[in-house]
């Protein structure tokens, strides 16, 4: 017996959080992509001539690209989670109230530690 719904619109939906990380994790792994691109086309630290010379040189790209991407993702992520906070209000509130600057100066006694 198969549970799956018949009609791909009453299929249940992710939630919005977890498709706003997805969608943030696609981004930051095409940076990646790009930003690797970039290194080994311009031969940045001659890295392009060190993978092509070097038995291991297809791990070593994939790595650069790997974790360069989960590092894109995340700020990505964050962004976009710091992005979806309310505006700050002008005014103080919760008992934060501005200092009043008066022009009266105050004596300060200050002993030593004697």
């Amino acid at each position: 017996m198969d549970n799956q719904p018949e009609d791909l619109e009453q299929a249940p939906k992710l939630p919005k959080l977890v498709r706003l990380y997805i969608r943030q994790v696609a981004i930051g792994f095409g940076l990646s992509a790009v930003f690797v691109g970039l290194l080994l086309g311009l031969n940045v630290a001659n890295l392009r001539s060190l993978i092509i010379a070097t038995q291991g040189g297809a791990i070593a790209a994939f790595m650069l690209f790997f974790f360069n991407g989960l590092v894109f993702a995340g700020v990505q992520f964050a962004i976009s989670i710091m992005r979806m906070a309310e505006p700050d209000r002008k005014t103080p509130r919760g008992g934060r109230k501005s200092p009043v600057a008066t022009q009266q100066p105050i004596r300060v006694t200050a002993s030593s530690g004697r």
